[in-house]
């Protein structure tokens, strides 16, 4: 399954690049805790937005792990990015919370910010080595817990670089939506 809706929210997973969303109006950093560029996802941002994406992001450094803070997309075709601390997996604990906290917290600032829209990569995968399947249970459920109280934000994507990935997203948002 590719999509399902809960609570009127689009749930939807897709293999692409997460700095190449154009009809979202808010992309989410997989971010380290100076906001800076990096490898993987933080330094993809950072590179299609352009140095001004730093200097915003510098006065808001650093987040704790589970944290997210929000700025101005720059050169992006969106029009915000939210930032995210994902869990280093088998050092910042609880990751399970943790990691569920950055998905709840960019949801919660997407919708103040009035967002009827958001794209997820997925968080602390990477370099955070957090298991993919363990981590997309807890996107998926963190998602679904939030959804019933958002009251702009009415699609959210999940954007996976790689097929595997993909593949094993899909499987648990078919598992997610036969339990709904």
């Amino acid at each position: 399954m590719t999509s399902c809706v809960l609570s009127g929210v689009t749930l939807e997973c897709v293999q692409g690049d997460i700095t190449r969303q154009p009809d979202m109006e808010a992309i989410v950093n997989a971010a380290n805790a100076h906001l800076e560029i990096g490898g993987g996802v933080a330094g993809a941002i950072h590179r299609a937005a352009g140095p001004g994406l730093a200097e915003e992001c510098r006065p808001m450094a650093p987040i704790s792990p589970g944290q997210a803070v929000i700025s101005g997309a720059h050169g992006l075709p969106n029009r915000h990015v939210i930032h995210c601390l994902g869990p280093v997996y088998g050092i910042d604990e609880p990751a399970e919370q943790l990691l569920a906290s950055c998905y709840r917290q960019a949801l919660s600032l997407a919708d103040e910010a009035g967002l009827g829209s958001i794209a997820f990569p997925a968080i602390s995968t990477g370099a955070f080595g957090y298991p993919i399947q363990e981590a997309t249970k807890v996107a998926l459920r963190a998602v679904a817990q939030a959804v019933p109280g958002l009251h702009s934000v009415r699609h959210v994507r999940f954007v996976l670089h790689a097929e595997p990935d993909l593949a094993v997203y899909r499987a648990e948002l078919s598992r997610l939506a036969t339990e709904s």
